[in-house]
């Protein structure tokens, strides 16, 4: 499993997380950031699987993707 973060107040909504996410789990929030714009966000964290694309396509660097090690 893994633990996307996104700093909402950064978030352009330019939304090429969303079409790169294999999951499509990645959507803009209804709400606004301080910017004036939809931030990106995660709607079923337990369906990432933690291939880092969204935190790659990202212009702003605002995506962080944490994956939890397996234990043996």
């Amino acid at each position: 499993m893994a633990t996307v973060t996104f700093r909402e107040e950064r978030c352009k909504g330019c939304e090429l997380c969303i079409t790169v996410c294999p999951e499509k789990i990645i959507i803009l929030a209804e709400h606004y950031n301080a910017m004036g714009f939809h931030p990106a966000t995660v709607v079923e964290m337990g369906r990432c699987k933690g291939c880092a694309m969204c935190a790659r396509m990202c212009p702003d660097v605002i995506i962080e993707v944490e994956k939890e090690e397996k234990q043996a």
